[in-house]
């Protein structure tokens, strides 16, 4: 598949800059595969659309992630934790990268192996204590970092928000009594597609945990609705292998027959990405480019803090 049909063309002022006033008030875009039917809601409305389905959420939380360091030539370097790899060592990401060496040391931050493409294997004195790391496409500050947290955010480990699940409040939450699973948000799910076909990218690999009672529950369930797209990764990954922890690199793109995953609640996501593709792999490619015109025409908001849609 061409990157190129994951491209559409999205006004900047509907990329929002900060979260609705309310987690529940935003909007819903409501598709019903099996009619071709669309409502626009609110997603306060959830638990009225649903069925049978057991919804499902990624119950990670954001590591303060983004740490801004000097060299001692008084260049200003920003550093982004991706995952701890051992005692005191991390995966990160380091820009300006290029005049970086091995050895180099920056306040608590310690250079030890570049990885290719901004990579760095690093040594941290001390817990992760930065600045949320919110997506480069928002300039506004962040009042309260709590935000960039869904409320039942319970074990760090993520480099970016699993932002379906922002929209929960705790009242809304009991009122659908979730599954939980954890995917710890990587760079493979916010890093760019590399190459002009989907096929040419790969996946790395992201750190994934289901308890046993949680999977018996999911196991069981007449119907899922898994609640964002790093939700669907674990999911999908467990009702194929057979594994409760791990790692997962299953890359979802249009063709793929799901498992376990019967409806989709997700955000609407950047063009030419591997999120866009996995909706599209569930929705339909053509249904999928149709729903993000009407959320376009309809101005909604796009991307982390944007408003959401169900797939049923």
């Amino acid at each position: 598949m061409d990157i190129a049909e994951l491209d559409y063309e999205l006004p900047e002022d509907l990329i929002a800059q900060h979260p609705a006033a309310e987690r529940d008030a935003s909007r819903l875009l409501v598709f019903h595969r099996t009619t071709g039917e669309t409502e626009h809601r609110v997603f306060s409305d959830l638990p009225q659309l649903l069925s049978d389905e057991l919804v499902v959420v990624n119950d990670t939380r954001v590591v303060p992630a983004r740490l801004r360091v000097e060299r001692a030539s008084g260049g200003r370097v920003e550093v982004l934790l991706l995952e701890p790899v051992g005692k005191g060592v991390w995966d990160a990401l380091a820009r300006p990268s290029r005049r970086l060496r091995a050895g180099e040391r920056m306040g608590r931050v310690e250079l030890l192996e570049p990885r290719g493409e901004g990579r760095w294997l690093i040594r941290l004195d001390g817990e992760p204590d930065g600045e949320m790391p919110l997506p480069p496409y928002i300039h506004e500050a962040l009042a309260d970092p709590e935000r960039y947290q869904t409320v039942y955010a319970s074990t760090a480990g993520s480099a970016a928000a699993p932002t379906a699940g922002l929209h929960f409040t705790p009242d809304l939450l009991s009122r659908v009594d979730p599954a939980r699973v954890t995917l710890h948000v990587g760079l493979d799910t916010f890093r760019p597609i590399a190459g002009e076909t989907l096929e040419e990218h790969v996946l790395h690999g992201e750190r994934y945990e289901v308890e046993a009672g949680e999977w018996a529950r999911i196991a069981e369930a007449e119907r899922v609705l898994a609640v964002g797209t790093t939700t669907v990764r674990v999911l999908e990954t467990v009702a194929r292998a057979g594994e409760l922890a791990g790692r997962t690199s299953l890359f979802v793109t249009p063709g793929f027959e799901f498992e376990r995953v019967d409806a989709l609640l997700t955000n609407f996501h950047l063009p030419r990405s591997t999120l866009l593709a996995l909706v599209m792999a569930f929705a339909g490619i053509e249904e999928t480019r149709a729903l993000y015109r009407a959320a376009i025409e309809a101005r909604y908001r796009f991307y982390s803090f944007g408003d959401a849609m169900l797939v049923l």
